[in-house]
């Protein structure tokens, strides 16, 4: 019995051997150790043996199977091996070949710009503040000083929704949404960007879809005279430490005393060029002191408390700021317009 398991060994590692693939590698393992083997047979005819011969015999038997099994695991793993290193040779990388390269996005120029102006703002204590699209006239325009049959209302033609909802023309009802939440009446100090609607034709410098930043400070200290140092700053880290402005009297429903505020032209340096229409100034934004029907409307005592606003749209400061002469170029999407800044 001994001899003859030494021969089936000795068959079974030239069969194990030779096998080159996992399905022969499988085919010589059913034939050696499957329910056909000769192996099973053997075990089948220890039931003839005697008692003293039987485990003598059980034992020969299973390690002859052993030895068997781990000459197929060692057959395996070699095959195996052959197969990566067979794919690593056919899949070999040529590292001295240049990668492929790929497009780096970047921020929109009107991202760049209000986050440019946040920047300023909040470096100066400023929060900031956001609210809906969808807007009450209440909040749009009757507590910003202009009822229902207020002329002023003509200067903003709106998309209204229902007699009661539009799209907001402005961001001022987040400033108006905002002094309401300050129930304790403690110094407030805001800027609010965000997106406004209003009925213009869109030609090179109107849009029907445009965005705009306003600032609101409201204490019982702050002075036109504040104002005007938060314009002169916020002219010169926009446009330069050598900007100028100067403030000419307006009229806003919601400020009184209302100014428009040009900065002198970055161009020429004041000295009248295509830009600044050989005026050597350039008009940038509005303000003025908030209204205090503003202030009574939300609550506060004008006697009290005074503040001012200012607004400006986004578009154009991105406009005067990087050269661009047609609004529309700022939303169409095209790459090739993007990719310069």
């Amino acid at each position: 019995m001994e001899k003859k398991l030494k021969e089936l060994i000795i068959l079974a590692s030239k069969a194990i051997k030779s096998a080159k693939t996992i399905n022969e590698l499988l085919d010589v393992k059913a034939k050696y150790l499957g329910k056909k083997s000769e192996f099973n047979d053997m075990m089948q005819d220890l039931k003839n043996l005697s008692n003293e011969d039987k485990p003598i015999v059980g034992k020969l038997i299973n390690e002859a199977k052993q030895e068997i099994s781990l000459l197929i695991e060692e057959q395996k793993e070699k095959i195996d091996s052959e197969k990566i290193n067979n794919l690593l040779k056919d899949q070999t990388i040529d590292i001295s070949l240049p990668g492929k390269k790929f497009g780096v996005g970047h921020k929109h120029i009107l991202t760049k710009t209000i986050e440019e102006i946040e920047d300023i703002f909040v470096g100066l204590g400023y929060e900031i503040k956001e609210g809906p699209e969808i807007e009450s006239d209440l909040y749009n325009f009757e507590m910003l000083n202009l009822p229902k049959d207020h002329p002023a209302r003509e200067m903003q033609d709106s998309f209204y929704i229902t007699e009661e909802t539009l799209l907001r023309t402005h961001t001022s009802p987040v400033q108006v949404r905002s002094l309401l939440a300050n129930t304790n009446q403690s110094p407030l100090k805001i800027i609010c960007p965000g997106v406004v609607y209003r009925k213009d034709d869109d030609d090179q410098t109107h849009s029907h879809q445009f965005m705009q930043i306003e600032a609101l400070v409201v204490d019982e200290k702050t002075t036109l005279a504040d104002l005007k140092g938060t314009l002169l700053l916020v002219a010169k880290k926009l446009f330069g430490e050598n900007r100028e402005i100067r403030l000419r009297p307006s009229y806003f429903p919601f400020t009184e005393p209302s100014v428009e505020v040009d900065v002198s032209c970055f161009k020429c340096n004041g000295a009248g060029c295509s830009m600044c229409k050989n005026t050597g100034w350039i008009e940038i934004l509005g303000a003025g002191m908030v209204n205090n029907n503003v202030l009574k409307a939300a609550g506060y005592d004008p006697l009290k408390f005074q503040g001012f606003a200012l607004g400006m749209g986004i578009e154009r400061i991105a406009m005067l700021k990087y050269g661009i002469e047609d609004i529309r170029l700022l939303y169409t999407n095209d790459l090739r317009f993007n990719s310069q800044f």
